[in-house]
């Protein structure tokens, strides 16, 4: 799926789907360390904020339910231009009531946001943007969850420890079904190169992502 820059809404696929995508790298990086760490996070993962995308560097996300199919996606690469242009791209115009406006104005004071979308009645909205703005960031935070290939190459990379391009893609497909049991979870993984796999992290992470419904 390709994202243009700036980003529109209907460049990110349905929030049941980048979810799934998002998480399962999540679980897949989940250890017990970093569930400990009081120190700033790094990496993919999620807790009863959501999801999260940090690199302590160019790009850092958020994803989170907000109840009754609303979910809100904010975050900010340094490619995003909004902060910087002139007059400032206002991010919450026509913005519902029911995201953390709280949150996103504090981030936005500290010219720390780069975008915000949010999704309800069935589609996905951001504010709307300037003709004259280049970028939002959006394509170079979200593109690595919202390309199903690009997906399966990070699950099948030797930091992830999918075991064969077959598993990776079975691991995928039982995540975006949200049928994936902490049995197939690990029959589909080996230890990356770098680490052995946490199980316990692993299985918590998977609990918490919600990625096996009943």
């Amino acid at each position: 799926m390709t994202i243009n820059r700036p980003g529109l809404p209907g460049d990110l696929p349905s929030p049941e789907v980048l979810w799934a995508r998002w998480a399962l790298i999540a679980v897949l990086e989940a250890t017990t360390a970093d569930e400990r760490e009081a120190r700033h996070r790094t990496g993919t993962w999620v807790d009863g904020a959501g999801l999260h995308l940090d690199d302590s560097g160019c790009t850092w996300w958020g994803f989170a339910p907000r109840g009754a199919g609303r979910y809100v996606l904010f975050g900010e690469d340094e490619s995003s231009a909004c902060k910087w242009h002139e007059p400032p791209v206002d991010l919450l115009a026509g913005a519902p009531a029911w995201l953390p406006h709280d949150e996103l104005r504090d981030l936005l004071s500290g010219n720390e946001l780069g975008c915000v979308y949010w999704y309800e009645n069935g589609a996905w909205a951001r504010a709307p943007y300037p003709g004259t703005l280049d970028d939002d960031g959006l394509d170079c935070g979200m593109s690595r969850f919202t390309g199903r290939d690009e997906v399966l190459r990070t699950i099948a990379d030797e930091d992830h420890g999918a075991t064969s391009a077959r598993e990776a893609e079975a691991l995928l497909a039982h995540a975006e079904s949200y049928r994936l049991t902490p049995e197939l979870l690990m029959s589909l993984t080996t230890d990356p190169a770098w680490r052995q796999r946490d199980r316990p992290a692993m299985t918590r992470a998977l609990e918490r992502a919600g990625l096996n419904r009943p």
